[in-house]
């Protein structure tokens, strides 16, 4: 018998799929829990095309992962 996936929390679901990735349903709902694309942030290369580091852009994204450490670690406290 299946679980419910509905009642599973994302990281739940992300746990059994990873020990489940044959089942089509749980990845199903997983995906659909993602952001949707219009409200997904995209941020800009840290590189250029040569591979030189842009050192502002780095700047940007290391702050942006702090901020999410960050938020998810006051999650964590609640």
């Amino acid at each position: 018998m299946k679980p419910n996936f509905a009642q599973m929390s994302t990281k739940e679901l992300r746990a059994y799929v990873l020990a489940h990735r044959e089942d089509i349903e749980a990845l199903e709902i997983l995906f659909s829990r993602r952001t949707p694309d219009s409200q997904a942030i995209i941020y800009p290369s840290m590189f250029t095309e040569d591979g030189q580091p842009i050192q502002e852009n780095i700047r940007i994204i290391e702050e942006a992962i702090a901020q999410r450490v960050q938020q998810e670690n006051n999650h964590q406290d609640e």
